[in-house]
């Protein structure tokens, strides 16, 4: 099976849970998936940023990115967050390679709008590293930062990230990994199935949120690319990749 696991920041800043997430990602490719990882590191990111005196601001689950922490974005995102993740799978036993979209082209964006700074809207994914990565054996984690024209560098939202990777990948499912149980209704009970557009009226409703807002985007958009399912569970559970894979009814499931 061909899959995209997203891992959100949160889940990475604690050893046990990236250890923990590190073993069952070489488990999948150890029995022959085709696998993907992309990562965020907005925590760590927000805490660096706040050493710096830089107080960090969301619109609608995206960060406000001005041009001057664009640096410190590098830093985190393709430096510490990506090396540390790396570090682990190779660790576990996973023969991985850490990059960001920039590389080869991967992922090319534009800015998503003015008042957002430098946040990219994905535009263009070239499968061609992934796949060969991927087809040899390789654990591609890729840092949800993209390239643009004229050598220019975007933060994308990882989950749109995630999204944009899966669908020009055409992997067979894309699984969020979050830190917490699924998507919730209006009185907080989960959602077990959805469809995009339940996802939709969510959204439109005010229920889903700040990150749970940009999950959802990200895995309507997914759905329209043609992939046939999106899962969002706590990455915090024992084996929860197995179980979202085996259909165990954990979290969240998306479909068109």
């Amino acid at each position: 099976m061909k899959l995209l696991v997203k891992l959100g920041g949160t889940l990475l800043e604690s050893d046990q849970s990236r250890a923990s997430l590190a073993r069952q990602l070489t488990r999948l490719c150890a029995d022959g998936h085709r696998l993907v990882v992309v990562h965020g590191g907005g925590k760590r990111l927000s805490r660096y940023l706040g050493g710096l005196d830089h107080k960090s601001e969301f619109r609608h689950g995206l960060r406000v990115t001005p041009p001057e922490i664009m640096d410190a974005v590098l830093r985190v995102l393709a430096g510490s967050v990506n090396r540390q993740l790396v570090a682990e799978l190779q660790g576990a036993g996973a023969r991985a390679v850490g990059l960001t979209g920039i590389d080869a082209g991967t992922v090319r964006a534009t800015q998503l709008a003015p008042d957002l700074g430098l946040v990219g809207k994905v535009e263009h994914v070239d499968p061609e590293l992934l796949d060969t990565l991927t087809e040899r054996g390789f654990l591609p984690a890729v840092a949800c930062i993209a390239g643009g024209a004229n050598g220019a560098i975007f933060n994308v939202n990882a989950d749109q990230m995630a999204a944009a990777c899966g669908t020009g990948l055409a992997v067979d499912q894309v699984v969020f990994l979050t830190d917490v149980g699924g998507v919730l209704d209006a009185r907080g009970k989960l959602i077990p199935r959805l469809s995009a557009s339940g996802a939709e009226s969510l959204i439109a409703e005010g229920v889903a949120k700040g990150g749970m807002e940009a999950k959802l985007r990200a895995a309507i958009s997914a759905l329209a690319g043609g992939i046939k399912g999106v899962s969002i569970v706590n990455g915090h559970e024992p084996e929860i990749l197995a179980q979202a894979l085996g259909g165990t009814g954990v979290g969240s499931r998306l479909s068109a």
